[in-house]
């Protein structure tokens, strides 16, 4: 009776032992401190925001989003981080399966030859047919927070693959906008290579007429050389440009692009975009949740290093025949039940030493966690007065073109008339070829500003 009282103590022990090792474990894992500002942006409190937008109503043009959707196909690093989404889900399975009995079978055939000096020779046979199962009890809670740390990696790589999603979608964007704004630029530079032509024929008439000197004459074809020795570079910049997206799209640089040039950049873009609130990043941008899932990998694999250090139980239970003739092998059954504890005895602080470290890989990442955050919100700030000033910019920069324009209109008919010189009108027509530039820089500017903002606040990822 009084060995039955203890071993329900011993049993009471045990059991309060593991219930309390799971909150033991990670009591030394400090919680994040974000402090989030109460404001994304100061003075702006959004219920909505256009990051809950599909990507494909965002951006709108058509052929925008056939690029985008052929990269998501075919995207080498997508592609990459879908198969690491399959690779830890394998993984969890193989977690989980820990939970659960290893059940083998074995047959085996042995035939033994001895010659001992006082019992001479002998000849052993042995016929084996068994199945054996071994389960290991889960005493500390080791396997859990083993099984916590695949599950948590496994998410984590979730929110990775869509991470590169948002990245490769704005990224396409981008580069889209670019070679739109090249293209244009392009066009300005012939257009208006076109009329310096025009101009250095009508200077040449001029001074073979006697109307003015050579000096009018050279400085036309000195504004025609500089405007023509511009398209070699814009045409570099297009080409490098082309094959960038077509990388993105996963495709080689002779992949032929089909796009009508510059239509995209005549859509209106709309001046007031909401926002949302601070704890809609934390919940919407992968990158925050595949940090988040990271932490809670990191807080797992304390646990595990923690349970680690005590003994474990492991139940084993062998059933089948076995016999010293293989005809009569199914009239001999055999059995064995087994229950081992095991345990650490001296190694000189390595698991200590595990636990610890694993502690401080919990700070990393805890402090990787806060300050990918405080970037967060700093993108996003950032993408806000980046995209007003580039709005206000390309408003500037149209005015800028109309002024620009008038002051060619007015120098050209004065010259006509011989109120001015002709070099006040290569002048106008220097200042709005510039414009032209600035304007279409202006409106490519503004829309990868509104590129980068819809990524910031997390938007892009979505099926």
């Amino acid at each position: 009776m009084r060995l039955v009282h203890y071993t329900y103590i011993v049993a009471l022990f045990v059991l309060t032992l593991a219930l309390t090792s799971c909150g033991l474990a990670v009591k030394a894992c400090k919680a994040p401190q974000l402090d989030m500002p109460s404001e994304i942006v100061e003075g702006e409190l959004d219920s909505l925001t256009i990051a809950d937008l599909k990507w494909w109503e965002f951006y709108g043009d058509e052929v925008l989003c056939k690029f985008i959707s052929h990269a998501l196909e075919n995207n080498k690093d997508i592609l990459a981080s879908a198969a690491k989404v399959q690779q830890m889900k394998e993984l969890n399975r193989v977690g989980r399966a820990a939970w659960y009995p290893k059940i083998g079978a074995s047959a085996m055939a042995d035939f033994e030859v001895e010659n001992y000096t006082d019992k001479g020779h002998t000849e052993t046979p042995q016929f084996d047919l068994k199945v054996d199962i071994s389960w290991e009890v889960d005493l500390w809670g080791n396997i859990k927070w083993a099984t916590r740390k695949a599950s948590a990696e496994y998410l984590s790589s979730i929110e990775a693959e869509r991470a590169m999603r948002m990245t490769i979608i704005a990224e396409v964007a981008t580069a889209y906008y670019q070679l739109q704004a090249l293209e244009n630029e392009l066009l300005i530079v012939n257009r208006t290579l076109k009329t310096r032509s025009e101009g250095v024929e009508l200077a040449r008439l001029r001074y073979e007429g006697g109307l003015t000197s050579e000096t009018v004459y050279q400085q036309a074809q000195v504004e025609y050389a500089s405007t023509a020795s511009m398209i070699p570079a814009i045409e570099t910049k297009i080409a490098t440009t082309k094959s960038s997206l077509t990388t993105l799209l996963g495709e080689y640089p002779n992949f032929e692009l089909e796009y009508e040039r510059m239509k995209v950049l005549d859509r209106e873009i709309p001046t007031e975009l909401p926002l949302g609130i601070p704890s809609d990043l934390l919940t919407r941008r992968p990158d925050l949740r595949e940090s988040e899932q990271g932490l809670k990998a990191a807080t797992a694999a304390v646990g595990v290093a923690y349970t680690d250090r005590f003994p474990k139980l492991v139940i084993g239970l062998t059933g089948g025949l076995e016999n010293g003739s293989l005809a009569n092998i199914f009239s001999a059954p055999y059995g064995l039940a087994v229950g081992k504890l095991v345990s650490p005895l001296f190694e000189f602080g390595r698991r200590k030493a595990k636990y610890k470290a694993a502690i401080q890989a919990y700070e990393i990442a805890r402090l990787n966690y806060e300050k990918l955050v405080i970037m967060a919100f700093k993108e996003t700030n950032d993408a806000v007065v980046l995209y007003r000033n580039a709005r206000e910019a390309t408003q500037l920069k149209n005015n800028l073109r109309e002024a620009a324009l008038k002051y060619v209109e007015l120098a050209t008919f004065q010259y006509r008339y011989g109120d001015t010189r002709y070099i006040d009108v290569l002048d106008a027509q220097r200042r709005y070829f510039d414009a032209q530039i600035a304007l279409s820089n202006a409106v490519r500017d503004e829309y990868i500003a509104l590129v980068l903002l819809y990524k910031s606040l997390g938007g892009g990822w979505s099926e």
